[in-house]
Order: C-alpha cells, then sequence, then structure tokens
C-alpha cells in the first residue's frame, strides 16, 4: 500500500524557500519524504529525523539505519525512502536549507494500523424463532480507532460499541441484538470494519434457527368443483419445519373421525361423501420446538340431478337424455314447467266456460221464439184452405186481447 501526502504550508518553521508534504503510510509499507528548494542557490539540504539526527547531509547518510535510501538527490530536491514503517518510525522530519538565515521546515509521518484480528462471537449457535440473541464482533490492535458495521443479508443493523485503547492501539467491540425468525435461518450476518489503513474488511456467521412446522392442507379430489355427496373426496397433509416434523396426524375437530375416513400417513380418504361427513379435519405436525395445524372444512353438496328432454321426431324417432349437473338447474326448471302447466289449464277452463254459456244462450233464445210464433198464428193450422186460415187467424187476434201472454 502506497503512503499519501498532503501539501505542508511555507509557515510550519522558516523555510521560505523549502516545499515538503505530509505522509501517512500503512504499517509495513513504504514513506518517502521529500525535501524541495524553490528557488535553488545551490545550497546544502539535509533532513533530520524526530530525534533530530541527520539522516541525509546531502547525498551522504550518516545514520546507519538502513530502511532509509535515497531515491534522488540535486541542488533542487533531496528524496528519501523509508521502507517497512513502524509505530516508533512516526513524526515529524526536519527539511533543512544551509542558507543565511538558515531555513527549516517539518513533514509529519502518520502510521496507520489495519486490526489485527475481526472475530464474531454469538451467544447460541442455535437459536429458536422469536427468540433474541446476542452477537459481539471484536476488532483487535488497530490504529486509529476501528469503526464497526453490522449487516443482516443486505440490510444493515445498528450495533453498540465499545473502545479500549492499549498504548497506542485500540480495541473496538461491538455489540448487536437480534430477534431471529424462521426467515432467519441460513442467513448471513456481517461484521464489516470501516478503517483507512484497510478495504473490505469482514467477517460473518451463517444463522441457525430451530421453528416449529408449517402446514398446509391441499385438496387432491376434486381437483375443481364442489366436493358432493356421493362422491370422493382426498386431502394431502404437508409440513416443514427445523427440524423435519416427526409425528402427523389427522383428526376431526369436535367431533369423533368417521369410520369410513381412511388416513394413510398424511393423506385423507372418504370414498363416499354423505351429509354425516361436514365438518372441520385438522392437520396437525410436531417437532421439538412445538406444534403447528391446518384445517379444512367440508361442506357436502347435493349430488348432480339427471333430467331426460323430450325426444325429437324427424325421419329417425331419437331421444337424446341431457344431464344436469346442478340440482339448483333441475329445480328451476321444473318449475317453468309446472308454470306453463297452469296457465295452460286456466286457459283451457276459461274457454271451456265460454263455450258451455254460448250453447246455454243459444238454447234459450231458440226456445222463445218458437213459442211466440205458435200464439201468433194460433188457430190456422186447422183451416182446410188458405182463406179459411186468414180467418181464424185474425180470429185468433182477437182471442189474444182476451189472453195475454208475458215474457219475462
Amino acid at each position: 500500500m502506497h503512503a499519501s501526502v498532503s501539501l505542508a504550508a511555507e509557515i510550519r518553521g522558516h523555510g521560505q524557500n523549502l516545499v515538503t508534504e505530509d505522509v501517512t503510510v500503512v504499517e509495513g509499507d513504504v514513506a518517502t519524504i521529500s525535501c524541495r528548494v524553490k528557488n535553488s542557490d545551490d545550497s546544502v539540504i539535509q533532513l533530520l529525523n524526530p530525534n533530530r539526527q541527520t539522516i541525509y547531509f546531502r547525498d551522504f547518510r550518516p545514520l546507519k539505519d538502513s530502511r532509509f535510501q535515497l531515491v534522488n538527490f540535486s541542488n533542487s530536491e533531496l528524496r528519501v525512502s523509508l521502507t517497512n514503517v513502524s509505530i516508533s518510525d512516526e513524526g515529524r522530519y526536519f527539511c533543512q536549507l544551509y542558507t543565511d538565515p538558515p531555513q527549516e521546515i517539518y513533514t509529519t509521518i502518520t502510521v496507520l494500523v489495519p486490526p489485527r484480528n475481526l472475530v464474531i462471537d454469538i451467544e447460541k449457535e442455535t437459536a429458536v424463532e422469536g427468540e433474541e440473541i446476542e452477537l459481539n464482533c471484536t476488532a483487535m490492535a488497530s490504529r486509529p480507532a476501528t469503526t464497526i458495521r453490522w449487516f443482516k443479508g443486505n440490510k444493515e443493523l445498528k450495533g453498540k460499541s465499545e473502545v479500549e485503547r492499549w498504548s497506542d492501539m485500540y480495541t473496538v467491540t461491538s455489540q448487536l441484538l437480534l430477534k431471529v425468525g424462521r426467515e432467519d435461518d441460513g442467513v448471513p450476518v456481517i461484521c464489516l470494519v470501516d478503517h483507512p489503513a484497510v478495504k473490505d474488511l469482514q467477517t460473518q456467521r451463517y444463522l441457525e434457527v430451530m421453528y416449529k412446522p408449517q402446514v398446509r392442507v391441499s385438496q387432491n379430489y376434486p381437483l375443481q368443483g364442489l366436493t358432493r355427496e356421493g362422491e370422493p373426496l382426498e386431502l394431502t397433509c404437508t409440513a416443514f419445519g427445523k427440524p423435519q416434523p416427526t409425528d402427523m396426524r389427522w383428526l376431526r375437530v369436535d367431533d369423533e373421525m368417521p369410520q369410513h375416513v381412511v388416513v394413510s400417513g398424511s393423506n385423507l380418504l372418504i370414498s363416499n361423501l354423505n351429509k354425516t361427513d361436514n365438518g372441520t379435519y385438522r392437520c396437525e405436525a410436531s417437532n421439538a420446538v412445538g406444534k403447528s395445524h391446518a384445517d379444512y372444512m367440508l361442506f357436502v353438496y347435493d349430488p348432480p340431478t339427471t333430467i331426460p328432454p323430450p325426444t325429437t321426431t324427424t325421419t329417425t324417432t331419437t331421444t337424446i337424455p341431457t344431464t344436469i349437473t346442478d340440482s339448483r338447474a333441475g329445480e328451476d326448471g321444473a318449475i317453468r314447467s309446472v308454470d306453463h302447466a297452469v296457465v295452460g289449464g286456466v286457459v283451457a277452463v276459461v274457454v271451456f266456460a265460454m263455450l258451455c254459456l254460448l250453447i246455454i244462450l243459444g238454447r234459450y233464445f231458440a226456445r222463445h221464439k218458437g213459442t211466440y210464433f205458435t200464439h201468433e198464428a194460433k188457430g190456422a193450422d186447422d183451416a182446410a184452405d188458405a182463406d179459411t186460415a186468414i180467418i181464424n187467424a185474425e180470429g185468433g187476434q182477437n182471442n189474444s186481447e182476451e189472453k195475454k201472454e208475458y215474457f219475462i
């Protein structure tokens, strides 16, 4: 990792004609110190350590520390490298220019130390859903102090950190309290370090969460439609949990299981449904964590009704029966047939009554009309000829005054 530098102002000391930069370096890396002259007059340049011991005088190294090596020397620059930097190398280094008066500025070397170790401790290796567990992440011996961040999968969580200082080093411990559920099983919990000396330093632990079974009842037959009397019913119970459920059973809620019901493992079969099978059927599954169940409510409907339609006669007479699959449709058809029959009967009765009334009135008028003619020509029937009949008829009219008939 390369050292970083920042420009040092000339006001740090009396180096109006000198320029240098601060250096930040990771422990074990190489730091480069540069002393530059803006306006060179061939004056001597030298570099001193924090103890003000001369490291280089021009291109000569009086200091016996071989980690210092000359990188470049000229009338305008003295550049020196320091390999395998350690904490003890941190401090101020001085650039001096032998002029009248002498000029001097300093540069500061800062040494970064990444965490020596990153460890997650978990309170329980295996947790039960609903429990709150404690996790601790420790970043040891860093400089400066480390910032620790927590993640569960891709979601960032908030922890609580404590910092301890040992000499010039820092140890940071972050605590995370986490309430786990079944959805957390197999999810990684990540401890990630933010530190200027290191990138992407992290460690993780996978959660192991135990949870009670999750139960589901599915209808295999009939696949769709209503459960009708006389037809079969097949149900299947499935259960998932951690650990996997070992005990599974069927029961009827608030009633005894019918004797004709067949239970085979996770399956329940009723080969011939009837109304007495109505009720709630429950599948229960259990494991070491607990017990769960799922219910199926059974309602048995009436069987489908078959009504044959009237035959149709063409060249060949064929009768086609029609099956009505819903009993309610049959009832509606029967009601419509009854309505038509009632209307037809009423019409027939009215027509018959009118015919009878016409017959009675006809006979009545015919009878009274005949009687009138008999009295009007009374005496003419016994005449020997036409003249005598006229005379007798006239006489009859006279007698009518004596004997009157009243018509009501």
